[in-house]
């Protein structure tokens, strides 16, 4: 167990104790013993690991503070894939926030992110674009470019732009063949 906060109400009627803990734990003589010592209703609470960073407060990796501690008001389930969806680097420290969990702003992104590469070539899949057929390597999205590659594995950045008015102008430049790692333009 390990207490997290305590509130102690203006009347003096209760006192809540918040702590986290891994497992479930029956703490009805500590609350008897608490309740004898303090002479008020004892309340404990236990709370997850997301709501203790929220009760503490403090400024995540982008510079403001937590969004648990300041509008979000539900925990949804964040998940690997979308950091995957999102073309993170999967390295704990990078995408762990202030709980030790996935960074709760990994979900409310997401649909953005989908958003911004619903109409770009998955990396890997294999396009017939600019006369030749190139591998899509990277995707920079905020810089709007791709990085493309050739059969003798020469590389050239391509504004996004260009990239898809020339997929336009080639009516099978994207071939949609999942199992081969060649995909069609969108996702």
């Amino acid at each position: 167990m390990k207490l997290v906060d305590v509130e102690y109400q203006f009347d003096g009627n209760k006192i809540t104790f918040y702590f986290t803990s891994e497992g479930r734990i029956d703490f009805r003589e500590l609350v008897k013993d608490l309740a004898g010592v303090f002479r008020t209703r004892i309340d404990l609470r236990q709370i997850g690991v997301r709501d203790e960073a929220r009760r503490f407060d403090g400024m995540g990796m982008c510079g403001r503070r937590l969004c648990c501690a300041t509008f979000l008001k539900d925990f949804e389930p964040v998940t690997l894939k979308m950091a995957k969806d999102q073309n993170l680097p999967l390295t704990p420290s990078k995408i762990s926030g202030a709980c030790g969990r996935l960074m709760c702003c990994l979900d409310y992104e997401l649909e953005y992110y989908k958003d911004l590469t619903k109409d770009i070539p998955k990396i890997g899949s294999k396009i017939r674009v600019f006369g030749g057929e190139h591998r899509i390597e990277k995707v920079d999205i905020f810089n709007r470019t791709v990085i493309l590659s050739d059969a003798e594995k020469n590389q050239v950045e391509v504004k996004l732009e260009v990239l898809q008015e020339e997929l336009r102008k080639e009516p099978d430049a994207a071939k949609g063949d999942k199992g081969n790692g060649d995909a069609k333009a969108g996702r």
